[in-house]
């Protein structure tokens, strides 16, 4: 078995990378969109890695078994059996701990972690990218118009034609709480990867708190918080009228 070790990890690794981007869209809970074909590139080249990895281990032991075939044949022949001029050593081939690192990649494998969520929003500061009000494009006509919480909060605090005023919105995100009793839908937002993401949130009033973690779609009308362009008018703030619960969606991050 040992001569198969150095390739179970990449073997793991490449077929967990498989799983959530090939068979599934776990993958969005990582990444963006775009990135799936360069996953999908990369598990399969750790998969064929581990291949070419164990051909060459059993090739190599194959060799040493007909190499010590000879030589326990030559030193029979020659009346040689003292151990201590056979040059070839029997012990393991490296600590057996080494297997330990499969851990990682099998837990990878089986249990693919959770997107993050309200744990990680509620403990970053929001980050705004620097933005000069001014004015929107038009929302389009019907109502309610469906945002997302950055097209949401980039109106509500920088948008000098008040594009907002007076029209129904829908956001989608997940339940966080703040501290003097108010809750916020929140979205995750990322440019390239989870790694990157901030957070983008709206406040939400006039309904009752849903428990943390909660994705719920909210319905309701811009309720102007503060000077256009200042703090005063972090967050946005949303009157609600209809509250509902929601399945995550299959990629739970906003594009930043």
């Amino acid at each position: 078995m040992r001569r198969y070790g150095p390739a179970v990890l990449p073997a793991l690794t490449g077929a967990a990378v498989l799983r959530i981007s090939l068979f599934s869209d776990l993958y969005l809970r990582y990444v963006q969109p775009g990135l799936r074909p360069y996953l999908i590139v990369s598990g399969a080249v750790l998969v064929l890695l581990a291949l070419c990895t164990a051909v060459a281990g059993r090739r190599a032991a194959d060799g040493e078994g007909h190499a010590d075939h000879a030589d326990h044949a030559d030193h029979g022949e020659h009346g040689e059996h003292g151990h201590g001029e056979h040059g070839h050593a029997h012990g393991p081939g490296g600590p057996r701990v080494a297997w330990l690192l499969a851990l990682p990649a099998l837990a990878l494998l089986l249990f693919p972690p959770p997107a993050l969520g309200s744990y990680s929003a509620e403990r970053e500061a929001a980050q705004r990218a620097a933005q000069g009000v001014g004015a929107f494009p038009a929302l389009p006509a019907g109502d309610p118009v469906d945002l997302t919480l950055a097209e949401f909060g980039s109106r509500a605090i920088y948008d000098s034609e008040r594009s907002l005023k007076g029209r129904t919105v829908r956001l989608t995100g997940f339940v966080t709480h703040g501290d003097d009793g108010t809750w916020y839908v929140t979205r995750l937002l990322v440019s390239c990867c989870a790694a990157d993401a901030t957070t983008g949130k709206v406040e939400i009033r006039s309904a009752e708190a849903p428990p943390a973690g909660t994705w719920v779609t909210v319905t309701g009308t811009w309720h102007p918080e503060g000077a256009l362009g200042t703090d005063a008018a972090w967050p946005p703030v949303l009157d609600a009228t209809r509250v509902r619960h929601v399945e995550q969606p299959a990629n739970p991050y906003e594009k930043r």
